[in-house]
């Protein structure tokens, strides 16, 4: 286990915090996403994550060593779940370690907005409509006057983009 991986099996929060815990780190920040019953109005019964897994945890390395040349000292890491996740299951933990607490908050929440934003991580949730990915955009909706910007993520099974 390295100190950024994807995971089909549980993720553990004490495992995350040992790996960043060291004797000079006056605070440690975690971060846990949960799965939730609810997202944009719309109930949530599950939902699967999917991602390139070895380009996800180099992408997060990549993340925290940004973090790390701006915030000296700071110690970091994150695992990221895949597969079938329920109403309450853990889906990722960050955890930043710092000389102070502050910098800890900081690079926790940069971390964790980093993944977000650049790992190759995809979210499917399911509810009493269907599955539906959560922001995935259709690279067909940008080319075709105006719809640049539709995104998918609404829901609406059988629902096409290419003006159907």
């Amino acid at each position: 286990m390295t100190d950024f991986d994807v995971s089909a099996e549980p993720l553990s929060v004490d495992a995350v915090i040992a790996r960043v815990a060291h004797a000079e780190a006056g605070g440690i920040d975690v971060f846990v996403g949960v799965v939730r019953a609810h997202n944009d109005g719309r109930a949530v019964t599950r939902l699967d994550y999917e991602a390139y897994a070895a380009m996800a945890e180099a992408e997060m390395a990549r993340v925290a060593a940004e973090i790390a040349e701006e915030i000296p000292g700071v110690r970091l890491a994150a695992s990221h779940r895949v597969g079938s996740l329920a109403v309450g299951d853990v889906a990722v933990v960050c955890a930043a370690s710092a000389v102070h607490r502050g910098e800890a908050f900081a690079a926790c929440r940069r971390l964790i907005d980093g993944i977000k934003a650049r790992a190759p991580v995809w979210k499917r949730e399911w509810g009493p409509d269907g599955p539906y990915w959560v922001g995935w955009e259709d690279a067909r909706c940008g080319a075709d006057g105006g719809r640049a910007g539709h995104t998918a993520s609404h829901g609406h099974a059988g629902h096409r983009h290419d003006g159907g």
